[in-house]
């Protein structure tokens, strides 16, 4: 699904009555999101999931096929774990 359909599906399942609604309603969501992720908050959707901030450490490794060796330095990444109900929403889908 690409953001224009996803964009149609929350008009749809908001009740919104333009695709700006839903669009605006999208970019809200995702920035309080990330705004949170950027200063190490956490979000928690009861039922969808949560979303943190991790501290990546300092890794180094070598380039198959070669003698080269590389150090990818440490870093914060987003992670997502999803919660109960959106497990089992996908898990009866797939059936």
């Amino acid at each position: 699904m690409n953001k224009q359909e996803f964009v149609e599906l929350v008009q749809s399942v908001g009740n919104y009555t333009t695709k700006t609604q839903a669009d605006k309603a999208i970019k809200s969501v995702t920035e309080a999101i990330t705004n949170a992720l950027a200063t190490k908050e956490s979000v928690a959707l009861m039922g969808f999931g949560t979303f943190t901030a991790v501290d990546v450490p300092e890794k180094s490794g070598t380039v198959p096929g070669t003698d080269k060796t590389y150090t990818k330095a440490a870093h914060t990444a987003p992670k997502f774990k999803a919660g109960q109900t959106l497990k089992d929403s996908v898990a009866k889908a797939s059936i």
